[in-house]
């Protein structure tokens, strides 16, 4: 009898081993562990609020609803200082500490690179990081599903529309990182493309640049319109000292900076801003994704900003993409099941992934800031 219940206890503990072996990191019966490092202090802490506040929105309203297939969602974040040395370390922590599932809204081009070859090593996915530069898009990696547009894209329709607007004086000030490179190079084939050349490049430093000394070059340059490829506190202090300089020309800058803090901490300085944009308004209530953000940010008091908006977006997609996988969920699933969302309307969004090509929305427009603070469409 001894013999026989040995074996019994035996087999129990080797499915218990098997089971235990075969479940997903960060998957439990009732949890969804979701990993994300991001600035939530430093030079983007304003924007990165605003896009934590729309992302924590959508997950609010779905654990309310019950979760995922009876799973709600866990978001850890860690402050990354908006550091890429540090952005690495907190991902190696999630991901080897943590046990998370998945990454979610990284901030920085840098800074999600650096992350890369944990994702790869570990075989993390990562949905939505908070950059549209095409080093995340060409050649595709299977690991990383991105959501917003390219930051090319953002310049290349940039360049037409002033054109269009019969401006050829165009110049490009950008940050001496992986993000200003990127914008260069799109800055660069946009102005090819028109068979036109710079009225001026220039850079500077994403630590501790020099405003004044970048301003007066600009100026000296003299574009009738400059295009700003920088995060947002180096975009807003050499925009001020551009005004502070007497000029007044035409500036436009990429949807990264679109946020309501970029708004309130440009002050007088505002008006006339162009920003790109990578999402519909986020107080367009005539859209379904509108009203639905509409009742979301009401509910838990967010921010209705650009920014939000994006954190909100990701979080749909994050969401949907856990949805289709079913409530056996693995990352492998995972991964298929975002590869199979086809021209997905949001609700005035589309995204649409294939194994080709994981760039989600092409959506960009342009808004201006006007002297009450609101954007012009």
């Amino acid at each position: 009898m001894f013999k026989a219940l040995g074996k019994i206890v035996t087999a129990i503990l080797l499915a218990a081993t098997a089971t235990y072996a075969l479940a997903e990191e960060g998957i439990t019966d009732s949890t969804i562990l979701i990993g994300q490092t991001i600035g939530v202090t430093g030079t983007v802490a304003g924007p990165v609020k605003e896009m934590l506040e729309g992302a924590n929105a959508y997950f609010t309203l779905v654990n309310a609803n019950g979760g995922i297939n009876g799973r709600k969602i866990r978001l850890i974040t860690l402050d990354d200082k908006f550091d890429p040395a540090l952005a690495a370390s907190n991902a190696e922590k999630l991901i080897k500490n943590e046990h998370v599932f998945a990454l979610f809204q990284s901030r920085g081009t840098p800074h999600t690179q650096a992350i890369l070859p944990l994702l790869e090593a570990n075989h993390v996915p990562l949905i939505a990081p908070s950059t549209g530069a095409s080093v995340f898009h060409n050649p595709v990696n299977p690991l990383i599903f991105n959501v917003r547009a390219k930051y090319q894209a953002e310049i290349g329709k940039a360049v037409e529309y002033f054109i269009f607007t019969g401006i050829k004086s165009i110049a490009l000030l950008h940050v001496d990182d992986s993000f200003g490179q990127d914008g260069l190079t799109g800055f660069n084939n946009a102005m090819k493309a028109h068979a036109l050349s710079p009225a001026l490049i220039a850079s500077f430093a994403r630590d501790n640049p020099d405003y004044k000394t970048t301003a007066a070059s600009i100026i000296k340059g003299n574009p009738a319109v400059l295009i700003i490829v920088s995060s947002s506190k180096n975009t807003i202090e050499v925009i001020k000292a551009i005004r502070a300089q007497g000029s007044r020309m035409q500036i436009m800058t990429l949807s990264n900076n679109s946020s309501e803090s970029f708004v309130n901490d440009l002050g007088a300085d505002k008006a006339g801003i162009i920003l790109g944009q990578i999402t519909p308004p986020p107080n367009l209530v005539s859209t379904g994704l509108g009203r639905e953000f509409d009742a979301a940010a009401k509910k838990s008091h967010a921010t209705v900003s650009y920014a939000a908006m994006e954190g909100f977006v990701a979080a749909k997609v994050l969401v949907e993409g856990l949805r289709r996988a079913g409530s056996n969920l693995t990352r492998e699933r995972f991964l298929h099941a975002l590869e199979s969302i086809r021209r997905e309307d949001l609700g005035g969004l589309m995204i649409t992934y294939t194994p080709q090509n994981h760039t989600g929305s092409e959506f960009v427009e342009f808004t201006m800031i006007g002297k009450d603070g609101r954007y012009v469409r």
